[in-house]
């Protein structure tokens, strides 16, 4: 467990060292503008966590998913599930440090007014079985794309939404190639881009309650009512 949990350590600061050197002034103006505001109490008194309002809280809710993603590829990366190829150990353990970065960079963006490490819960899935990995990576990462395609009219500030931008073009790299491992050539089915070659996307409302089957952390979004474009 040690071992593990040092190893675990290593690669978090690797990942997050090697995004901050790439994101550069970037990182460090969002990170001043958070640090700049007042700090806001997200705990409800029924334990759970609100995002908040405003851009903070769309970054709240955007660092919520990515605390997600990067609990369960560590998971994956830790746990090798049967008949795993070095091609996909590979692959997963670039997706496992992306989302570690993106993770680490929401974190110190959002300084803080960054809500609480969330605990997850991996229970329904079976990390020892290729098709439930390769299932919730798919479902996470194909809501991961929906989620930041239905909340990202809601920024206001633009250099928030440029990151948010870019981080949703590597979100989508990751859910075609989910995909093709799951089916050779299924990069973008109908079930996610339509006819005129959009993504679909969701509302906070609706990404929450499908993130919350895999936290204990509750995660609410009082402030959000809006229906996705």
């Amino acid at each position: 467990m040690k071992t593990e949990n040092s190893e675990m350590a290593v690669q978090t600061t690797m990942a997050r060292r090697s995004f901050l050197k790439y994101a550069g002034a970037g990182a460090a103006s969002v990170g001043l503008l958070a640090v700049a505001g007042c700090h806001k109490d997200h705990v409800m008194p029924h334990g759970g966590i609100d995002i908040g309002s405003g851009d903070y809280g769309i970054l709240n809710y955007a660092y919520a998913l990515e605390q997600l993603e990067a609990a369960f590829y560590l998971q994956v990366a830790l746990t090798p599930y049967s008949g795993i190829t070095q091609a996909e150990t590979t692959l997963l353990t670039d997706i496992r440090d992306h989302e570690v970065c993106h993770r680490e960079f929401f974190k110190a963006a959002l300084g803080a007014k960054a809500i609480q490490s969330l605990t997850t819960d991996f229970s329904k899935i079976d990390f020892s079985s290729r098709a439930s990995v390769l299932g919730a990576a798919k479902a996470f990462e194909d809501t991961g794309v929906q989620a930041y395609d239905g909340a990202g009219y809601l920024i206001e500030n633009s250099a928030y939404l440029t990151i948010a931008g870019k981080i949703v073009s590597v979100e989508a790299r990751h859910a075609a190639l989910i995909r093709n491992l799951l089916k050779d050539g299924d990069y973008a089915g109908p079930d996610m881009v339509d006819s005129n070659g959009l993504n679909s996307s969701l509302a906070i409302k609706q990404v929450l309650p499908i993130a919350n089957m895999y936290l204990k952390t509750k995660v609410s979004a009082s402030n959000y009512d809006y229906i996705a474009y």
